[in-house]
């Protein structure tokens, strides 16, 4: 199934400008990013900063069957993309399709000089090809995935979860990247209702920016009732009162009446293999691990999916799915996902400039409110100190 993101149109006080990386060179990154960058509608919408050689650009033009990428000589704009290319390429021996150190190097110097961009504020959002876990790991990556590399290169400690979306169902994870048996051990009443917090927290924030522009207005107002979440069991049948394990009964049920202690619109803990289900009646989904939310979520959406590193003080945004070695210069690769990741981070970052300029909206009845939570899927991701 495609799912292709609505969005609702505003006018930001400037362009956002968005930093695009070509994510694993062995995948199918360059190829989708070439294709991204031969769409001259995003050149309208954002300053686009590509971090590549120019022999990779042209690679990936190649691979995704000759498409037209206009680069600027200058600065970005509406005409081009500005390729910041460091000549370094050839630093890195990589090999198509292949798990490598050198491609996992590749992936993490390119991510670096985003990061540095952001740190000095020459952009405003990171949005980056799929990534391999392995070649991250051969080139030295620690961190049991990027979201907490990324959180360690900007030196944050707040709350961070990834944070996927598939038209308007959102979910977040208590763990992510680590094996089974260690996540019943992490299952913990502070944990889940950290995890249901920062949902809460970026879901509402989602929800109540899909505003509608009304002259002479100085306030953001959402009108709009708490988003509604659900979380999901651990144990099989939702543990049976105890018989399957005690995760449900202390610590995530504990963690759902605390979450509704502090005003939050959350019901659970939910049998996983149903919760999916009944998706309508909920905005978002707290899940335990990885596989539990993900299955469900791209049999949804996979060929749309967007996966945003929530939490962190910048807003990144890359397709939920991986790298495809076995398509890798085919010009197979769809690039809903890239597009709909790219689309969420330009509303991220177009959300953070308008309140940095002091720019507010409202909604201007009840019925244009609900209609946002029914017809719009929410793409505004507000994370950390963006929003």
């Amino acid at each position: 199934m495609v799912v292709a993101i609505d969005l609702p149109q505003t006018s930001p006080p400037r362009r956002p400008r968005i930093a695009v990386t070509l994510g694993d060179p062995s995948g199918i990154g360059p190829e989708i990013i070439a294709k991204l960058l031969s769409n001259p509608a995003n050149h309208q919408r954002a300053d686009i900063i590509l971090l590549a050689d120019k022999t990779e650009l042209q690679a990936a033009i190649t691979d995704a069957g000759g498409v037209h990428v206009t680069i600027s000589s200058g600065s970005p704009g509406p005409h081009g993309t500005q390729i910041l290319d460091d000549d370094s390429a050839g630093q890195y021996p990589t090999s198509r399709c292949e798990v490598s150190q050198a491609s996992g190097a590749r992936s993490i110097h390119q991510l670096k000089r985003a990061l540095k961009l952001v740190q000095v504020g020459d952009i405003d959002a990171i949005v980056f090809a799929p990534l391999n876990k392995s070649s991250l790991k051969l080139a030295g990556m620690a961190e049991e995935d990027e979201l907490r590399w990324f959180a360690n290169q900007l030196d944050y400690n707040g709350v961070t979860s990834e944070i996927n979306i598939a038209g308007p169902l959102w979910t977040a994870r208590v763990t992510s990247h680590i094996g089974i048996e260690e996540v019943a051990q992490r299952i913990t009443k502070e944990s889940t209702l950290k995890a249901i917090q920062l949902l809460h927290r970026l879901r509402y924030l989602a929800l109540s920016s899909l505003y509608l522009r009304k002259a002479n207005t100085t306030r953001w107002e959402s009108g709009l009732s708490s988003p509604r979440l659900a979380v999901c069991a651990l144990n099989p049948h939702n543990g049976e009162n105890g018989a399957f394990g005690r995760q449900e009964i202390e610590h995530i049920r504990p963690a759902v009446l605390a979450a509704r202690e502090l005003g939050i619109d959350v019901s659970g803990p939910f049998p996983c293999d149903t919760i999916f289900l009944k998706r309508e009646h909920f905005d978002g989904i707290v899940t335990m691990y990885h596989d539990q939310g993900q299955i469900a979520m791209k049999l949804l959406s996979f060929d749309g999916g967007v996966t945003v590193q929530g939490g962190l003080p910048v807003p990144v945004a890359t397709p939920a799915h991986g790298t495809a070695f076995d398509i890798v210069g085919k010009n197979l690769a769809g690039m809903t996902s890239m597009q709909n990741a790219f689309d969420v981070a330009v509303k991220m970052a177009e959300r953070r400039i308008m309140k940095d300029a002091g720019v507010a909206f409202e909604m201007s009845s009840a019925n244009e409110k609900n209609s946002v939570r029914a017809e719009t899927a929410a793409v505004e991701v507000l994370t950390g100190s963006c929003c």
